[in-house]
């Protein structure tokens, strides 16, 4: 009889810390700690990964100008076609008065 009033006492300490250990597991302490240490180990991950962003960013909107700004230049060249065909009509007539004047300085 004894042993089994043992057995019962030794069984009921047991199922209580048992207990006990669960409750201080599951403290709402113990997971902010652990939510802390997460955010420490985590942290400089996630600020590296913010800057290389950052970067790529920075490296992005520069490409993109330097496209925009080529797409403006080939779209003025276009719209310049018409100088362009005006300079070539004023250098045949210079070409042309350079001879002209050649051939008169070439009778004299």
């Amino acid at each position: 009889m004894e042993d089994q009033e043992m057995q019962l006492k030794v069984r009921r300490v047991t199922d209580k810390f048992t207990e006990s250990m669960y409750v201080l597991a599951n403290e709402p302490s113990v997971a902010l700690y652990r939510l802390q240490e997460h955010v420490r180990r985590s942290l400089p991950e996630l600020v590296q990964h913010k800057t290389d962003m950052q970067s790529w960013e920075e490296q992005s909107q520069g490409a993109i100008y330097t496209v925009e700004y080529a797409c403006s230049a080939v779209k003025s060249m276009t719209n310049s076609s018409l100088y362009f065909k005006n300079i070539d009509s004023l250098l045949r007539q210079a070409i042309s008065m350079k001879e002209q004047i050649s051939n008169s300085q070439g009778r004299r």
